[in-house]
């Protein structure tokens, strides 16, 4: 049975059509997700179901007693006031479960009554009735559910007790999406509901969406949460909806189909219309002719021309230049203290980095850990408290903040955009006006003012600027912050063809698995190095978690020739079945039981040893192949690297082995 029927719905906006003939239903379960460029109304559409913003014709339908629930992109900030009194973050959570308050203050003045001596039989029904609900609603724990939300979405225990006014405009976002997710609502309306979130809680939220017994509508600029969580796809298209059973890879993957027989069906439709303009023009005026002549004027006039969207093409085109050859290592950090603030808060302790020449590297970690601070280290914007930075020769920085500081340094009031790229860049204004058209800045739109700006048109600035200077390295904070699909793939096309150097955070995972081919992770305050992308680095990371294995920082600063600190062993096997102690067969207590064999754990983990002592062993042999080079030996620095690399290698073989045989034993 469907929760909600939308029929031909239409919103004008500032008296131009905006939606015309939207139609779709939603079930429990399903998770639709809304397709469509920005400005699309894909936003707007989400206000209406809500009753946000009046429909000005059509007609929505809601089942009986089916609750909706938006989070928007818009902060809570009305309810930082609160109503003139201080709102902690716990109460704003629960203020909006509606129902469930009103259940336990029912319950409270009927328990108050039965206290007085109201035993009738109609209190005690009504007693019992208002039990069975919040039953329904999840019982007393409702209030542990609804924290857990905020917890699955980084905040802590002692958050809850903190005022909403202290919190930054990205956190109170984070904030409306625990209250939304925490009401229970039978249908729930998600707009970008990924902003803001670390990777673990993007994880998080995936699985949560997924188990939701209830129907999810969301826009979203995330691909891997879309294809993660998505069951259907509502495209929206010059005003007009498309419903596509099926992921959005499939639905992309249709689209692309459409569009190729879109351009077909066009070229097809021109070349009957230019024969037919051609037989009218050579026969309009002969006389045995010009009946049929005439009859191809009026059919002409009745063609529908099949046309593309004129925004259709009008993505970003942009490619970085062949870099300038650098030396073989860019950056090398070792045993790097990095602390913030007064007194100093220590982020990262012997913390050690590598990178190369031409490496292209994903730096995670959740939100806080540091790694916008550790940039700014490499950069040279922030300093070490202890540790040494070593950068390579002819080493050209391009960097991209998180937020687009860079535009603000040396700018002037009124600086148009045109402007701001010939200050940054030191090109003429028609060298800058031909750079800026790629970034979709052409004509007026390269004369708006620098402040007046929405994220995206600044973070498509940036980009602008930093493909223009010719660096050989490219240090990228969040990229794809405010970017559309589109502009993200325009960005990840880019990134890969670049042969300079690359260190990307992002929390867009569907980038770090095009872009990346290393991984460092900030893990217990220290950085951990591991070979391969972001799959390779997750099924590190699960198969560990499997283990038992604890997360430990990495002790060499070297790029290992096949050998990462996320594939070494651990270094103690991993506590035997139930909490039992002592040797096999043993109960702890030095009385045998009888045992028919290794649990499916320990056997598990057994060929995970093993497949970690094969590693280990490949990855040692090419180190010694590689070490086998006089290049590898020819100077002190390149021989104490050489040691180093050499001894982390054997470390690693003799760990996966104390590993297994700690298993076999």
């Amino acid at each position: 049975m469907a929760l909600l029927i939308a029929s031909d719905l239409h919103k004008d906006m500032a008296g131009q059509p905006l939606l015309q003939g939207v139609s779709f239903k939603l079930e429990r379960r399903e998770r639709l997700t809304i397709a469509g460029r920005n400005g699309a109304g894909k936003t707007t559409l989400l206000r209406m179901l809500a009753g946000e913003t009046s429909i000005d014709r059509g007609e929505l339908s809601v089942a009986k007693g089916v609750r909706i629930v938006l989070h928007d992109q818009r902060p809570p900030r009305d309810a930082v006031a609160g109503a003139g009194r201080a709102v902690a973050l716990g109460e704003y959570l629960l203020s909006g479960c509606v129902e469930e308050l009103q259940i336990e203050s029912e319950l409270e003045r009927l328990e108050r009554g039965m206290a007085d001596g109201a035993a009738d039989e109609a209190t005690l029904a009504r007693y019992a009735r208002e039990q069975a609900r919040l039953e329904t609603r999840g019982g007393y724990l409702w209030r542990d559910r609804a924290t857990a939300m905020a917890r699955g979405l980084g905040f802590v225990e002692e958050d809850l007790e903190r005022g909403l006014d202290t919190f930054s405009g990205g956190q109170l976002t984070r904030a409306s999406l625990a209250r939304a997710l925490a009401t229970r609502a039978d249908v729930l309306l998600l707009d970008e509901p990924t902003n803001h979130l670390d990777i673990e809680s993007l994880e998080w939220l995936e699985q949560t969406l997924v188990d939701l017994d209830a129907a999810v509508l969301l826009v979203a600029h995330d691909r891997w949460f879309l294809e993660a969580v998505g069951t259907a796809v509502l495209e929206l298209e010059a005003g007009r909806s498309r419903f596509f059973p099926g992921t959005w890879h499939q639905w992309r993957r249709e689209q692309a189909a459409r569009e190729i027989a879109l351009g077909k069906a066009i070229d097809s439709q021109r070349a009957e219309i230019e024969r037919m303009e051609r037989f009218i023009e050579r026969f309009r005026y002969k006389a045995s002719k010009a009946k049929q002549a005439q009859s191809r004027v009026k059919k002409l006039a009745k063609i529908e021309r099949i046309e593309r969207d004129p925004r259709d093409g009008k993505g970003l085109d942009f490619s970085f230049a062949a870099p300038e050859r650098s030396g073989r290592v860019i950056f090398e950090l070792l045993d790097a203290r990095i602390e913030v603030g007064e007194p100093p808060i220590t982020l990262l302790e012997h913390a050690e980095l590598w990178l190369e020449r031409g490496e292209h590297v994903s730096l995670v970690g959740p939100n806080g850990a540091g790694k916008t601070t550790l940039i700014d280290a490499l950069t040279g914007r922030h300093e070490l408290a202890h540790g040494k930075l070593s950068v390579g020769h002819n080493v050209q920085i391009g960097y991209l903040s998180q937020h687009a500081e860079e535009l603000g340094a040396g700018g002037e009031p009124g600086q148009s955009v045109v402007e701001a790229a010939q200050r940054a860049t030191g090109l003429n204004q028609g060298r800058a006006r031909a750079l800026l058209g790629g970034f979709l800045f052409s004509g007026e739109d390269a004369e708006k003012p620098l402040e007046g700006l929405s994220g995206g048109e600044r973070r498509r600035l940036s980009l602008a600027i930093l493909v223009s200077s010719g660096a050989n390295v490219l240090i990228l904070d969040e990229p794809t912050n405010h970017l559309d699909i589109e502009s993200r793939e325009a960005l990840e096309d880019a990134l890969r063809a670049f042969d300079g150097a690359v260190l990307l955070v992002s929390h867009d995972r569907a980038l770090l698995d095009a872009v990346g081919t290393r991984t460092i992770a900030v893990e217990d305050s220290s950085l951990r190095s591991y070979l391969g992308g972001w799959p390779e680095y997750v099924r590190v990371r699960e198969e560990r978690r499997a283990s038992g294995e604890g997360v430990a920082p990495s002790p060499s600063p070297f790029r290992q020739a096949g050998v990462s600190a996320g594939a070494r062993a651990p270094s103690t096997a991993p506590p035997a079945p139930n909490g039992a102690s002592g040797a096999p067969g043993s109960n702890g207590a030095g009385k045998t039981v009888d045992k028919k064999g290794p649990s499916k754990n320990r056997l598990n983990a057994q060929v995970l040893a093993e497949r970690t002592v094969e590693q280990a062993e490949s990855a040692m042999r090419l180190l010694e192949d590689e070490l086998a080079d006089p290049a590898a030996w020819a100077t002190r620095y390149e021989a104490a690297k050489s040691e180093a690399r050499h001894t982390a290698a054997r470390r690693a073989v003799e760990e996966a082995y104390a590993q297994l045989e700690a298993l076999l034993d």
